[in-house]
């Protein structure tokens, strides 16, 4: 059976309502909305774990888009918890406060790439096979670029070799040829 998922065309995300709720810029309005969206998904320890993010996107920033999103948010989780060395003893399995305006820029990065990844996978299985990916091709290369050689460079991103492109390696193929999807807006601060 086919997973559900979220549909996701082109025009069907309102990218600049989305940005405005990711409070990224380094002006001190954004530090004080970021600082207060912090507090508002913490259970009062001062770190965030991934329920707790999860339950915040979902509650807090109430973007139904990103919380469908899973794999985008685990993702964006798992770069920033890592991104500065804790003061915590359990700190480098959570976000901090310091690394929380990092993890906003990825959860935005990677719901990008989710969404172009999803606009790839036309069964909703969350894989790309070949045919998904050459039958993409076109748009894509709005994307990233000429592809010159549409079935190696479907080799190429299905690193583990398994016959489907996951989303793990999509975003290393994403973040390789600075994917960018021609109708989201690149106006977020940073």
């Amino acid at each position: 059976t086919m997973a559900s998922k979220p549909m996701m065309g082109e025009g069907e995300i309102d990218w600049t309502a989305l940005n405005a709720k990711l409070p990224t810029g380094s002006d001190k309005a954004s530090k004080a909305r970021r600082k207060r969206l912090f507090e508002s998904m913490d259970n009062g320890n001062g770190i965030l774990s991934l329920a707790e993010v999860d339950k915040g996107i979902r509650d807090i920033l109430a973007v139904d888009e990103i919380f469908n999103a899973k794999p985008a948010i685990m993702r964006a989780y798992q770069i920033a918890k890592n991104s500065t060395k804790s003061k915590f003893e359990c700190g480098d399995d959570y976000i901090e406060l310091k690394e929380f305006r990092y993890f906003l820029l990825s959860l935005r990065q990677y719901f990008e790439y989710w969404v172009a990844f999803c606009r790839t996978d036309k069964d909703g299985d969350r894989r790309i096979d070949r045919a998904e990916f050459c039958a993409a091709r076109a748009k894509m290369e709005v994307w990233v670029g000429k592809i010159e050689n549409v079935d190696a460079e479907f080799d190429k991103i299905d690193a583990n070799g398994g016959g489907t492109i996951l989303f793990d390696e999509f975003c290393e193929w994403a973040i390789a040829k600075n994917l960018d999807l021609e109708d989201d807006d690149d106006d977020i601060a940073m």
